[in-house]
């Protein structure tokens, strides 16, 4: 296999403004890396329209039973899982509904997930082993824009006809030509040459975030800037569940917590029975009959 050329990229170059960081005094040493970070969010600003666009498209297809699936290697393959992992309890998204597909697998040591990183054919087998179709969305996450696995999952993905979207840290790359919708922020040379787990990774998982909770938010999992669908299954996820409901509908916690207990941890159904003075089964179904959105149930 033909070494990859880096000179091109911009994540590979070096940092004029950081050439002497093993010199500088440990203060220097992460103001600087401070200074820099602050440049990533001005970074993602030109992206912002193809970013709606992918939130648009996402909730899309989740509305049809489809998934959102999060591929990479690396750290980028981590920044996605993590961003799949949280969809679950912040939104009572099904496990299987958003997928988080990384190189050489979670389990592995990154070290040994760097051989599976240059190769297509396997990026293609991970995404046919979770029979992808037309119905689902893929982001294929790679800072270079280059990672061989993530062109093969692409390749896949779009011969089944699924959504595609590319999280990129370079202009016109080999991952961004091989999408629908490509979002590419470019960070500039990182604070560490090459180490694409600072600046671009943070813009990456900005990104990501930004996709999975605009398109649970207009999937109708949100009330206001409330979890109204979020899993009420430890602790502090009770707790914030009965303050929702307490604050959405006007009552004291002890009535919040009763209504939770009687509506099975459901907030949304919880809400609208003390709004609208009807039992829990009402409730559900009102809700079913507005996809699951309690302010059109609220206004109806």
């Amino acid at each position: 296999m033909a070494k990859p050329d880096l000179t091109s990229l911009t994540t590979e170059a070096r940092n004029p403004r950081t050439e002497r960081l093993d010199a500088l005094t440990t203060l220097e040493l992460v103001a600087a890396m401070h200074a820099e970070d602050r440049r990533f969010a001005d970074a993602v600003r030109p992206e912002l329209g193809r970013i709606a666009q992918g939130v648009d498209a996402i909730a899309e297809r989740l509305r049809k039973g489809g998934r959102l699936v999060h591929v990479g290697a690396g750290t980028s393959g981590r920044l996605g899982a993590v961003a799949a992992a949280s969809c679950v309890p912040t939104f009572s998204a099904p496990p299987e509904q958003v997928l988080a597909v990384v190189a050489g697998g979670l389990a592995s040591p990154p070290d040994a997930t760097e051989g599976v990183e240059d190769r297509e054919e396997q990026g293609a087998a991970d995404l046919r082993a979770l029979e992808l179709n037309h119905k689902d969305a893929v982001v294929g996450i790679s800072s270079s824009g280059r990672t061989p696995y993530v062109l093969g999952a692409l390749a896949h993905a779009r011969a089944v006809k699924a959504f595609t979207v590319a999280v990129v840290c370079n202009r016109s790359s080999p991952v961004a030509a091989a999408v629908d919708l490509p979002i590419e922020v470019v960070t500039g040379p990182e604070v560490l040459t090459g180490s694409t787990r600072l600046k671009a990774g943070t813009a990456t998982k900005m990104v990501l975030d930004m996709l999975s909770t605009g398109a649970f938010v207009r999937r109708h999992k949100v009330y206001g800037n409330l979890m109204v669908d979020l899993q009420a299954n430890n602790e502090k996820f009770v707790a914030r569940a009965q303050r929702i409901v307490a604050e959405v509908a006007g009552c004291d916690a002890a009535t919040a917590e009763r209504l939770l207990r009687e509506c099975d941890g459901e907030a949304k159904t919880a809400i609208v029975v003390l709004r609208k003075g009807i039992t829990p089964a009402q409730a559900r179904t009102l809700l079913f009959h507005h996809e699951g959105n309690v302010r059109a149930v609220l206004e109806s």
